[in-house]
């Protein structure tokens, strides 16, 4: 297990972030925790900000624990802030929130309110992922990344449809009309934007209908919830955007069933005796990995506690498949599926930008 640790090479890295969002001498940071956050990420990145002559706080929130669902992971949708106003007027007020919580802010209620600002400031936030600082120092944003990201971000908002295959039987058509799309490339130097460190993925959150085909999680892929490689094929049939059938035999399906009858069991319109599957079977979002610096095996070389899954995510040509909430779609559940698949075609209106698991310039 690696150890947690100030270490120089580490805040050198949180101040590169933070000077690529443009923090300048005299802004205001807050430094956003939890009981349950990683302490060292949140004291490194108070020592780069003062580094750069910022104005830093430090706000640690009590974790938010619930006996009524199962264990919760990869939510994206932080509890801890429970709509306290207080909190909310203090983010809105700074000029950067580097947001150390163990979840994150990305589909968290509050999101839209901190970001709107206070009339005078408006912030902007970088989720420093609950990864070891080892991994976010390999994986700093830089102009390449940025780049490609973008290039592919603009590809993919002009798109109409998404189709995706692999030899493993993966067979997806989606719809990518009134989708939101989007892309993050690990920093943000404009007010009123959340960006996510590490970085380097494109993602469309499809409206309501769009996703119908097979999916095939080969040997390999990636469970992220589970922190599992995939070790024996599961088949997932998907019909009208939500897994209707999962096929396979061993522990990695087993799993898969039982976790998702679980939230299937809480959720409406799902709910236990419910004839139709409850939106935690439904697609979240679909993109795909762009980060060259960012390694698929890099998992096994982690102990579970010391990573988060950020680089899976994001390394370069996965399809990353996720099911749970969708605001597009109008979905609400904090039951959550990331599955990055290697060796899969993607194609944009008929064009290929990921081919058998590599990017297309």
């Amino acid at each position: 297990m690696l150890q947690e640790r100030i270490e120089p090479a580490w805040i050198d890295a949180f101040e590169a972030v933070l000077r690529r969002c443009a923090l300048q001498p005299g802004d205001t940071v807050a430094i956003l925790g939890e009981t349950q956050s990683r302490p060292v990420l949140m004291e490194l990145g108070r020592l780069a900000a003062a580094r750069l002559g910022a104005q830093v706080f430090t706000l640690t929130l009590p974790s938010a624990f619930s006996r009524s669902e199962p264990v919760t992971r990869s939510t994206g949708a932080c509890p801890a802030i429970d709509q306290s106003g207080p909190v909310i007027a203090a983010l809105a007020a700074c000029s950067l929130v580097l947001d150390c919580t163990v979840e994150g802010l990305m589909h968290a209620p509050e999101l839209p309110v901190i970001l709107q600002g206070n009339g005078l400031t408006q912030p902007r936030i970088v989720y420093v992922s609950n990864e070891h600082p080892e991994a976010l120092c390999r994986l700093l944003p830089d102009e390449a990344t940025e780049a490609r990201v973008k290039a592919h971000v603009k590809r993919l908002r002009g798109a109409r449809s998404m189709r995706v295959t692999s030899a493993a039987g993966t067979d997806l058509a989606i719809s990518l009309q009134g989708a939101v799309a989007g892309g993050n490339w690990g920093s943000t130097t404009r007010p009123g934007t959340l960006t996510h460190w590490p970085g380097g993925l494109v993602l469309a959150f499809p409206a309501a209908g769009s996703v119908n085909g097979t999916l095939v999680l080969a040997e390999g892929d990636v469970n992220l919830t589970f922190k599992r490689y995939i070790e024996r094929p599961i088949v997932l049939s998907i019909e009208n955007d939500h897994v209707t059938r999962i096929e396979g035999r061993g522990v990695d399906a087993e799993l898969l069933r039982s976790y998702f009858a679980a939230w299937d069991r809480l959720d409406a319109p799902g709910g236990q005796g419910a004839t139709t599957p409850g939106p935690a079977y439904a697609v979240s979002h679909v993109g795909y990995g762009l980060n060259e610096a960012a390694r698929w095996d890099s998992m096994a070389l982690y102990d579970k506690r010391d990573f988060n899954g950020t680089e899976l995510r994001a390394f370069a040509g996965n399809f990353l498949y996720s099911t749970g909430a969708n605001e597009t779609a109008g979905r609400y559940t904090r039951g959550h599926f990331d599955w990055p698949l290697r060796d899969c075609t993607v194609a944009l209106d008929g064009d290929v930008v990921v081919d058998a698991g590599k990017v297309i310039a």
